[in-house]
């Protein structure tokens, strides 16, 4: 049960901050307001926004569930995690916070946003890169480079085996 508390609590904050509250600063800075008329970005991006935020919810749920623990790098899962979205792409919450913020690019039609989104992107390429997949590699072994062989790290599907 505390695994959830924990995981509730990261989530809280991860969301808080990264999906909300940056947001939310970048469209008053730049004096961006909710739409009056919602038109067919405004519907595209609630829908890519919500897919986003529910695919976060999930991964999440699956540390909890799965792995003993959160996708906070102070408190990681104590079991590699390869099920739920992770079947599919080795980093669906990335995926997933940035879709959850291109949905709100779009939605208030912010290039500020959307360049908040990108830059998101990139840095969580380089956590991913040069902190994640090294730390996962030292703490679970050939299990991660398995996974790693048959799972993308950013594109959904199945990759061939390349060790033949």
């Amino acid at each position: 049960m505390f695994v959830f508390v924990r995981a509730v609590t990261y989530a809280v904050l991860f969301i808080g901050l990264v999906l909300i509250y940056v947001p939310a600063r970048l469209l008053s800075w730049s004096g961006i307001v909710r739409p009056e008329v919602i038109e067919a970005s405004q519907i595209a991006g609630m829908v890519i926004g919500t897919v986003g935020a529910a695919l976060v919810l999930w991964c999440i749920y699956t540390f909890a569930t799965i792995g003993k623990g959160t996708p906070a790098p102070f408190d990681p899962p104590r079991r590699l995690v390869i099920q739920g979205p992770y079947r599919f792409v080795r980093n669906p919450i990335y995926i997933g916070a940035g879709l959850a913020l291109a949905g709100a690019a779009l939605f208030y039609e912010s290039l500020s946003l959307l360049g908040y989104a990108g830059i998101f992107f990139i840095a969580t390429h380089f956590l991913v890169v040069w902190y994640e997949e090294p730390t996962l590699q030292r703490t679970f072994g050939q299990d991660y480079e398995v996974y790693c062989r048959h799972v993308r790290r950013w594109w959904p599907g199945l990759q061939r085996d390349r060790s033949h």
